[in-house]
């Protein structure tokens, strides 16, 4: 009895991934939405920018240009800013992995507190912050209304609020 009920649920299993095959196969054989319907960046198509412990992708506007911009950001293990603040209110999504804040204006990844997957945050203007990526990638998504200008507060301590 063992063996033939090993063989029926082989048999079912066989024909569910066979099933599934056949349906991912119809799946990619579909064809691409119409662009000027959908437009669409597969995540393999992005290309990342950027040196040191972040990289970018800019998906709508750019942050240094006039109006919205929306923006993938990668804060590499072990990196972050220095105390900054900017001139506008952002909003940032946590996409993926942690991404460690604080609002001090000493620099000390110790006052750093972690934004985990899922977690929505704003920095308001002119209000300073740092933030970063602790052991892991801290993927965010930005957005924002350009033109952005950020003023460091180690370069212009006087004007940091």
């Amino acid at each position: 009895m063992k063996n033939l009920e090993r063989s029926v649920w082989l048999t079912v299993a066989i024909v569910a991934a066979l099933g599934g095959y056949g349906f991912a196969q119809s799946r990619a054989a579909a064809p691409t939405p119409d662009p000027t319907h959908v437009s669409f960046l597969l995540s393999h198509d992005m290309k990342w920018e950027g040196t040191g412990g972040q990289r970018h992708v800019n998906l709508v506007g750019d942050p240094a240009k006039p109006g919205l911009y929306i923006r993938l950001a990668k804060w590499l293990p072990g990196n972050y800013s220095r105390p900054h603040f900017h001139d506008i209110e952002r909003y940032f999504y946590v996409v993926s992995g942690t991404w460690w804040v604080s609002s001090s204006k000493t620099y000390d990844p110790a006052t750093t507190f972690p934004m985990t997957t899922g977690a929505f945050v704003t920095h308001h203007k002119n209000t300073v912050h740092f933030d970063g990526a602790n052991t892991e990638d801290g993927v965010i998504l930005e957005i924002g209304e350009g033109p952005m200008k950020s003023t460091s507060c180690s370069s212009s301590p006087t004007a940091c609020p």
